[in-house]
């Protein structure tokens, strides 16, 4: 199963990688940043959980015990929460840092980026309202992107969407393509509750 499942990761991975080459010029993403490591639900297929505990038994001892110790204290503190939408840091996040990088979900490899929404709309990564992704073409009273500002900037690539929607990747179409089944999708915490009870 990892097998095919990560022939689609490869494929995933390239096509990922063209379009932050083409969007270069709006990403401010640099390792230590983890914005988006602090702020998710982190949607996990069955498929993607799986994978990421194949990351994690490779890891040393101590960064294991330390990432036992986080989703530990992520799960009390959603025991606590009494909101419908729960966010937390990713347990595997260590020392701003994802600790299990190569076998990051998908919703993480697409992170960055703008997602094409349907009704022609669009969803920029939320960073730019620190100052990052997109942020330098960003019209700030209305967020919205800027053609006047891209048009000012010099930059030769229109800022883009994609389609990067989490249902989309991780829907049939590519469970056919590459001859494997994703499972049931949850919150990645809701990984971790269900395998302790």
């Amino acid at each position: 199963m990892f097998e095919k499942y990560q022939k689609y990761i490869e494929y995933l991975n390239e096509k990922l990688s063209n379009f932050f080459e083409q969007q270069k010029d709006y990403i401010k993403c640099t390792k230590g940043c983890s914005k988006c490591c602090k702020n998710g639900e982190y949607p996990f297929s069955e498929a993607e959980f799986k994978y990421i505990l194949q990351g994690f038994v490779q890891l040393d001892k101590k960064t294991q015990d330390i990432i036992e110790k986080n989703i530990v204290d992520v799960i009390e503190e959603k025991k606590k929460n009494k909101s419908e939408k729960f966010i937390y840091n990713c347990p595997f996040l260590v020392d701003d840092l994802c600790s299990v990088y190569d076998y990051r979900g998908i919703v993480c490899r697409t992170f960055g980026l703008i997602e094409n929404k349907e009704g022609n709309s669009a969803k920029i990564p939320f960073c730019y309202n620190e100052g990052l992704n997109y942020s330098n073409i960003l019209d700030k009273k209305t967020n919205k992107l800027s053609m006047e500002k891209f048009k000012k900037s010099g930059f030769k690539t229109e800022p883009l969407g994609f389609n990067i929607n989490y249902d989309f990747l991780t829907g049939e179409k590519f469970e056919k393509l590459f001859d494997f089944n994703f499972g049931g999708k949850k919150p990645l915490i809701d990984w971790f509750l269900s395998e302790n009870q």
